[in-house]
C-alpha cells in the first residue's frame, strides 16, 4: 500500500472536509505505531512495524479518528484552533474509532478474523466459557448476597458501610456495582461481569435491550457506553450548549484550584 491509497480508503470510511496527509515513515518505533499532528493534520505511520496490511490499516483507522474529531473540535470552535486536549484517548474517541473499523471491515479493507489460528480460537472458546461467562454468574451471586447482608445489618443495628469496610474490606463503590448486578436477570450473566455493570446502569428495559443487542452483536464496550450517553443527551442539544456547561465546569474547577493554591501558599508562608 502506498500513502494515496491509504488516505482514499479512510475518505471511503468517512469523509472529512479538512484536508489531512498519510506519511509513511519508513521506520519502526518500539514507542507508538503511528502518530496524528493536529497542527499540520499529518498521519505518521511507522510501517516498518506491522507485518501485514491489515494491522497498518488498524493504525491508520486510529490515527485518523484523531483527526476526525480534531476537525469537530475546530468546527464546534466556530473554526479556530480548538484548545490542548491532555486526554486524547476518551471513551468518545474509542466508541468512533470502532465504529470505523466496522465500516472499514464492512466494506472489505480490514479483518479480524481468530479462526485463522486455531489454538487462539480454542483458547478464546475456552476464556469465554470457563472465565468471562462463570465470573458473571458468581459476582451475580454475590450481589444477591450483599443485599441480603444490607438487610440483616439493618436488622442488627449495624452499619452496612462499617460492614463492608472492616469485616468484609470490600470498597463501598465496588458493593455498589456488584448488588445492581445482582438485580439483573439470570440470563444477563453470560454477557460477563463488566458488561453487567453496563447493563445495571440502563433506567428503561428498550435501552438496556438495545445494549444487550449491542454487546451480544461484538460491539465493544466503549462503542456501548458512547451508544448509552447519547441516548441520555439531549437531541436538540447544540455547539452553542455543550460549549456553556463545559464553562461552567471550568469556572468551577478554576475556582476549586484557586482556593487549594490559596491555602497550599498560606501554609509555605507559614513555615518560614
Amino acid at each position: 500500500m502506498d500513502n494515496q491509497t491509504i488516505k482514499n480508503m479512510l475518505l471511503d470510511l468517512h469523509e472529512t472536509q479538512l484536508e489531512f496527509s498519510v506519511i509513511m515513515t519508513g521506520k519502526d518505533s518500539k514507542r507508538v505505531n503511528g502518530l496524528y499532528k493536529p497542527e499540520t493534520r499529518e498521519i505518521l505511520l511507522h510501517n516498518k512495524n506491522f507485518k501485514t496490511d491489515n494491522e497498518l490499516i488498524y493504525t491508520a483507522i486510529h490515527e485518523y479518528t484523531h483527526h476526525l474529531i480534531n476537525e469537530e473540535q475546530i468546527n464546534e470552535a466556530g473554526g479556530t484552533r480548538p484548545p490542548y486536549q491532555a486526554k486524547s484517548h476518551t471513551n468518545y474517541f474509542w466508541a468512533k474509532f470502532y465504529e470505523l473499523v466496522d465500516i472499514a471491515e464492512e466494506k472489505g479493507y480490514y479483518k479480524l478474523d481468530i479462526s485463522t489460528n486455531s489454538e487462539l480460537d480454542e483458547l478464546t472458546k475456552e476464556i469465554k466459557a470457563k472465565y468471562i461467562e462463570p465470573n458473571g454468574h458468581l459476582m451475580q451471586e454475590l450481589g444477591k448476597c450483599l443485599i441480603k447482608a444490607h438487610a440483616l445489618c439493618e436488622q442488627a443495628n449495624i452499619r452496612y458501610e462499617d460492614y463492608l469496610d472492616r469485616i468484609l474490606q470490600l470498597p463501598r463503590s465496588t458493593a455498589k456495582s456488584v448488588t445492581k448486578v445482582g438485580l439483573l436477570p439470570e440470563e444477563d450473566a453470560k454477557l460477563g461481569y463488566e458488561n453487567m455493570k453496563l447493563l445495571s446502569t440502563c433506567r428503561k428495559n428498550d435501552d438496556k435491550a438495545k445494549a444487550v443487542e449491542a454487546i451480544q452483536a461484538g460491539k465493544s464496550p466503549d462503542s456501548v457506553i458512547a451508544m448509552m450517553k447519547q441516548k441520555s443527551q439531549k437531541k436538540d442539544e447544540s455547539p452553542k450548549s455543550r460549549l456553556e456547561k463545559e464553562k461552567t465546569r471550568l469556572e468551577k474547577t478554576i475556582s476549586q484550584l484557586t482556593q487549594r493554591l490559596e491555602y497550599v501558599e498560606e501554609s509555605l508562608a507559614s513555615m518560614e
